[in-house]
């Protein structure tokens, strides 16, 4: 497994995120044992940081982390959690959260610890809570190793926040396609004039790069017929010098087996793959498909409306389309079918509330009123 340097240790250049981890049941459980089988192997294969949050899994991620982690011994593995601006609504909930996230973590102590989702609504909240601040006393205290910031907004506020304060690593999103899309690529070329560490999420885009239109997933398989989608998207996020780590956040054993297959040992791209990147890049963007990651930052709908699985159907029906599918239509009308009724997207009164969390910026109730209407034509279509 490929490593980078750290102060006192090696940090694995591939990352274990406890975001998407297996779920079972009706309600979406984490599935513990499955979810062990994973980290288990993976610490087995020298992936030794683990990433979870506060509202990962409805909070049950971190559960998972103490139950998984806390069979090993603590100096084996970097364990990096998140402060949640966007749940603080005083001051001395930042104490009591971080004490309540050590005991679900079962960990003395943090490797790394994030102030999650920093833009420009969560900036106020930062600055009234003074929450830098008293994180920065934890890591006086021995309880945060290493003190950085998640980010999901404009170039502008990173130059702020990141000349503001004193930082050990910052986190963006990036991958081939947010490299112009997002301005990652704006991003970076901040935190790498600042010399700061950058932390990678989304590298596969919620597994949208890992489930490529047909015509994008034939320039990389002609490319090399061996490797997946998802391992031309790590290895673009991995072959840039400023990155420390690259989260995956993994569903399932034959996924963890895939990125520690691409990391192990690992591969910087040539010039020439850079160039099948450009292109199946273009196919891609053909496929007109919203740039949801079904990161559920927007969720819950006050309405019940399951946000990221519309978007979801309406991406895959835009694929069939791209792919001159005849049942394209059909196969809408079936998924959207399997929707609860309180979960489809004709409850939406486009209140906006689920836009203004969107990490992504996307217009959702725009998108949603367009699925409603979708649905409506293969009605009568059918």
């Amino acid at each position: 497994m490929e490593t980078r340097n750290l102060k006192n240790g090696n940090l694995s250049l591939l990352g274990f995120g406890l975001m998407r981890l297996p779920v079972k049941g009706e309600y979406g459980e984490v599935d513990f044992a499955q979810g062990i089988t994973m980290v288990d192997y993976a610490l087995s294969k020298g992936v030794n940081y683990f990433d979870t949050a506060w509202m990962y899994h409805n909070g049950n991620s971190e559960y998972f982390a103490g139950e998984a982690l806390s069979r090993q011994n603590r100096s084996g593995f970097y364990l990096a959690d998140k402060m949640p601006l966007m749940s603080l609504t005083a001051e001395e909930e930042v104490e009591r959260i971080f004490k309540e996230q050590l005991k679900k973590c079962r960990t003395p102590y943090f490797d790394f610890y994030l102030l999650h989702n920093i833009n420009q609504a969560h900036i106020k909240t930062v600055e009234s809570f003074k929450v830098y601040e008293k994180l920065k006393e934890k890591q006086k205290q021995g309880l945060i190793k290493y003190l950085g910031f998640s980010f999901h907004d404009r170039p502008e506020l990173l130059q702020a926040v990141v000349d503001r304060y004193d930082w050990d690593f910052v986190q963006i999103q990036l991958n081939y396609v947010d490299w112009e899309l997002q301005q990652a690529e704006t991003l970076y070329r901040i935190l790498e004039r600042k010399s700061i560490p950058v932390h990678i999420m989304e590298p596969v885009r919620g597994g949208s790069l890992a489930n490529l239109p047909e015509e994008a997933a034939l320039i990389f398989k002609a490319a090399d017929p061996k490797a997946s989608p998802a391992s031309w998207s790590l290895r673009y996020a991995a072959s840039l010098p400023g990155v420390q780590v690259v989260l995956s956040g993994m569903s399932t054993l034959e996924q963890v087996q895939d990125n520690v297959k691409t990391m192990s040992p690992f591969k910087p791209l040539t010039q020439d793959e850079r160039v099948v990147i450009e292109k199946a890049l273009t196919a891609y963007r053909k496929a007109a498909t919203i740039p949801c990651t079904s990161c559920r930052y927007c969720m819950d709908c006050p309405q019940g409306v399951e946000i990221p699985k519309n978007l979801g159907i309406y991406n895959n029906y835009q694929r069939a389309v791209s792919q001159s599918n005849p049942m394209a239509n059909f196969l809408f009308e079936m998924e959207y079918r399997l929707f609860k009724e309180s979960e489809q997207a004709s409850n939406c009164v486009s209140c906006g509330d689920c836009k203004t969390r969107c990490p992504q910026g996307i217009d959702i109730p725009r998108w949603i009123r367009g699925i409603t209407e979708l649905h409506q034509q293969c009605l009568k279509a059918n």
